[in-house]
């Protein structure tokens, strides 16, 4: 542990140069350049979009700029109206798309923070400060909120200016979580949009357009500018500077559906430079890890995306990534034990991190939910099949983790996850199911933020669960847009004695469900 009160940090994974009084000096002197103090600077290095802090813990946060040109990141990290230390970050250079992040360790704990970020040329200009906020998690028994949900810029509906832009993202704002969980699909690099459409419900559309958005991604220069294009949002931009984000991935950072080893065999008149899914997701999953604000750990070939992230003594929040290590689709009905979705490490993680958790309440985030399935026989994405007996396939994989978890008397475990496009709440029961090893569990469902709206369907009966609440497009043959305010968020709400509140909302109609649970004990 770093602690920036012996004036040090970490940056990128590497040990970063604590710098003293000067930068702050340094940043006052560039507020007051933008502001009429001094002359503006010519050439300096800009920040075309919002600084944005994320994965932040009791003491510990990363913090992500881009910058405009080849220039250094600058931090200066502040509680209170007090200045704490002064950060010189790493290079932001064309290798990582100009994008660079500073680790802040030391931090105290339950306190909100403020970081000016800057960039600064090889001629010593210092570009625009932008202030991003957040608030570490407590040690010690305290509310907490997190809102989340996935989707972001898919079936064709983009940025529509007209519309305010990306408005799910101001719902997220508006309900002043402690942090924003995007559970997968922050782009949709396989889905090309057009400047103008109409969905089935008469609402017209204009998208903002940029090239990047025009065709499917198949370089590391269209994955980026897919990134680019999601940050050009207004309220993007806003809910970044005042909500640290925790992200995670799924299929359409890469291409739907995808899986390890699938080469794309339709499509062919789009996909004209690369049909390898291994390839297109290096690619994209490069791009993800340049634009997420995510930390060392999370970098490199082989960094993991899943991970466990906790913020205080009621909360922990376990990650996962269903991508990366599945086994290949198929009709998903195979009796062989050992089909996979996570993978065993993963598997084995997730088991021995939530049965060793002392928080109050173990939230599984996941990209996809357990008991809905796709709807190609052929082609199943998802743990179910819409078989209601005993587990097969890849559900061979969740009994053992719902069995390991009553083995162990976890308590207070809750799935949440987006992917399905409306927003459903679901109890499971070993009473209603056909697996009965595991004891009763919630999960669930919020998205899209901001793309098409999907009918809610019927689950998988093998782990017993009940649509105790469920919304979405009513029509499943119709094309909803985010015209229609369909667009949905869950939040969580943690009391200091430790009682959850889970509600679900819409962009249209606020609050549509709710419910508040009192914690297990035995």
């Amino acid at each position: 542990m770093v602690d920036l009160g012996r004036r040090s940090a970490v940056l990128a994974g590497v040990t970063g140069v604590a710098i003293g009084a000067a930068p702050g000096l340094l940043t006052d002197r560039l507020t007051a350049r933008w502001t009429g103090g001094v002359g503006l600077v010519r050439d300096r290095p800009d920040q075309p979009y919002a600084a944005r802090a994320g994965d932040v813990s009791t003491d510990s946060a990363v913090i992500w700029g881009r910058a405009s040109s080849d220039s250094r990141m600058m931090v200066r990290l502040e509680s209170n109206g007090r200045r704490i230390r002064s950060v010189r970050g790493p290079w932001a250079t064309a290798r990582t798309d100009h994008t660079a992040r500073v680790v802040l360790r030391g931090l105290a704990p339950g306190r909100e923070h403020t970081a000016v970020v800057w960039f600064t040329g090889h001629d010593g200009n210092a570009g625009r400060p932008q202030r991003v906020t957040f608030r570490t998690a407590p040690i010690h028994p305290a509310p907490v909120s997190f809102v989340w949900s996935g989707d972001t810029c898919g079936q064709g509906w983009g940025i529509n200016d007209a519309l305010g832009g990306l408005t799910g993202y101001r719902l997220v704002a508006d309900l002043q979580p402690d942090f924003f969980l995007h559970c997968g699909d922050n782009i949709y690099a396989d889905e090309p949009m057009d400047e103008h459409d109409e969905d089935h419900y008469g609402n017209r559309w204009t998208n903002r357009m940029t090239d990047a958005v025009a065709k499917v991604a198949e370089t590391l220069e269209d994955f980026r500018g897919r990134h680019r294009y999601v940050l050009e949002d207004r309220a993007v931009r806003a809910l970044y500077r005042e909500v640290p984000t925790v992200a995670m991935w799924d299929d359409h950072e890469t291409l739907n559906n995808w899986y390890p080893g699938e080469v794309i065999t339709d499509r062919l008149d789009e996909y004209t430079i690369e049909r390898r899914c291994d390839v297109l997701a290096a690619r994209g999953r490069r791009a993800w890890q340049e634009y997420m604000p995510v930390g060392p750990d999370v970098l490199g070939r082989s960094g993991r995306i899943y991970r466990k992230i906790g913020y205080g003594p009621h909360l922990d929040v376990f990650c996962l990534d269903m991508r990366s290590y599945r086994d290949a689709n198929g009709h998903n009905d195979q009796t062989d034990p050992e089909r996979s979705i996570l993978g065993r490490e993963q598997a084995d993680w997730l088991l021995r991190e939530v049965s060793a958790s002392t928080a109050t309440w173990k939230v599984i985030a996941a990209d996809m939910p357990l008991s809905v399935a796709t709807k190609h026989a052929d082609d199943r994405d998802s743990v179910a099949q819409y078989d209601d007996g005993v587990p097969l396939g890849r559900e061979h994989e969740i009994a053992r983790l719902l069995s390991g978890f009553r083995a162990g008397r976890v308590r207070n475990v809750v799935w949440v996850t987006a992917d399905v496009h409306y927003t459903a709440a679901h109890h499971y029961s070993p009473e209603r199911a056909a697996f009965a090893d595991f004891d009763p569990f919630w999960e669930f469902i919020s998205g899209p933020i901001a793309a098409g709206t999907f009918t809610a369907r019927e689950p998988d009966q093998t782990f017993g669960p009940e649509v105790v609440f469920a919304q979405g497009n009513p029509s499943e043959v119709l094309r909803m847009s985010p015209a229609a305010g369909q667009q949905y968020v869950g939040q969580v709400q943690i009391s200091i004695d430790g009682r959850m509140t889970v509600t679900l909302h819409s962009v249209a109609d606020g609050a549509l469900w709710s419910r508040t649970f009192e914690p297990q004990t035995a």
